[in-house]
């Protein structure tokens, strides 16, 4: 379900952007993957997942994604707020996310201890956007940003049993 809201959202290309590779093979943090249902239907989610940003340690946020039917209805903010809370609740520090900076700006991002810091492609610097929850948690955080979180356990191939010639 999850999925298919994502692709619905951004695409069957979503999985060749920037971001995508700091969540590739790796699970979300525990407690952090959030998901709003309306009607039995899932129509909106949130996931943060670890990551080293220049060396602190940090969470990153995405997708947040809400069903193109219910873009109005605050299911976004709501899942913001409750992911930034819950992210507090279980003691980490910041958050980095790459988004539309008047969006996220209400929920208090910036670009303000951003400036030092990469992501593994291409991405628009205005975009790359953090909230401490510790005040200096990325003083001078500077560098890459990589994936730190579990590894997702490798799937196994089910091979079909072969059939013999009779």
């Amino acid at each position: 379900m999850r999925e298919a809201l994502l692709d619905a959202c951004f695409g069957e290309t979503r999985h060749g952007r920037t971001c995508q590779r700091l969540r590739d093979g790796r699970a979300p943090a525990a407690g952090l993957a959030l998901s709003a249902m309306r009607d039995g239907k899932l129509v909106g989610t949130v996931r943060l997942w670890h990551v080293s940003a220049g060396g602190r340690p940090a969470l990153v946020l995405g997708p947040l994604a809400v069903d193109p039917a219910c873009r109005e209805l605050g299911i976004g903010a709501a899942l913001m707020r409750q992911a930034l809370a819950a992210a507090r609740a279980r003691g980490h520090d910041a958050v980095v996310l790459l988004g539309d900076a008047p969006y996220y700006a209400r929920f208090g991002f910036s670009t303000e201890k951003t400036a030092e810091l990469s992501l593994p492609g291409p991405f628009e610097r205005d975009r790359l956007l953090a909230i401490e929850f510790t005040d200096g948690a990325l003083d001078g955080a500077a560098g890459m940003i990589v994936p730190t979180g579990p590894a997702l356990p490798k799937r196994r191939s089910v091979r079909a049993p072969e059939a013999h010639a009779a």
